[in-house]
């Protein structure tokens, strides 16, 4: 398979190339479903974590980069499936519904799933606050959370900016969060809320971000 082919050079360089300061890098599950909750500051992030993880990590990406026409579209397609990648239609309410049940799937084969809790990418360096789908994978399928905090990947690839650059990035993998005992314990709009902030808080602790205390909203497109 070509994610198989991919795998075996492209971390490598990447790493090779970016250098990038991991710690806690044993606190991921060699095996097993597992969901990777992580801040979001630029769109490298669903490359940095799938190269560093020696594992595959499934992120869901918007469906744009697997549709555009020509030789172009048809590159980034076999690029991003590569990376495991999903497509899912952010601007489509029931699509983006349906992509916690392609999350749910994911887990449910055992595999890896990565999510950015604050919807989209970070423009001004804060951390937002979390929305409650990671809370609902987690206690639906009963699997751990490992928080990861993402240091200077805004710069390698700046908002705006076409290619990538080097810039030093560094990558923090918390110990597994456990919350199978929490359910039932609350009501669950709540309890989703209270295990959402909590997933925030330890990823905050990684990343050393500055709470921003609402939610990120993506900027109107002109």
């Amino acid at each position: 398979m070509l994610y198989e082919a991919l795998a075996r050079v492209v971390p490598p360089l990447a790493r090779a190339v970016w250098r990038p300061e991991v710690v806690g890098l044993e606190h991921v599950p060699a095996s097993g479903p597992v969901i990777l909750a992580s801040n979001h500051l630029s769109f490298v992030d669903s490359v940095v974590i799938p190269v560093l993880v020696p594992r595959r990590v499934v992120f869901l990406a918007k469906s744009d980069y697997f549709d555009g026409p020509g030789l172009r579209g048809a590159a980034s397609r076999v690029w991003f499936e590569s990376l495991g990648m999903l497509p899912v239609d952010r601007d489509d309410t029931k699509a983006a519904l349906s992509s916690l049940d392609t999350a749910l799937e994911v887990l449910g084969r055992g595999e890896a799933f990565g999510i950015y809790p604050e919807g989209t990418r970070s423009r001004d360096g804060r951390l937002y606050r979390g929305r409650t789908g990671v809370a609902h994978l987690a206690l639906t399928a009963g699997v751990p959370v490992v928080p990861v905090g993402l240091r200077g990947t805004e710069r390698i690839q700046p908002v705006g900016a076409r290619l990538p650059r080097l810039a030093k990035v560094q990558v923090a993998f918390g110990e597994p969060m456990d919350f199978t005992d929490r359910v039932g314990t609350a009501p669950t709009g709540r309890l989703r809320r209270q295990v959402t902030d909590e997933i925030m808080a330890q990823v905050q602790r990684l990343s050393g971000q500055e709470p921003a205390g609402v939610y990120n909203e993506r900027p109107v497109e002109a």
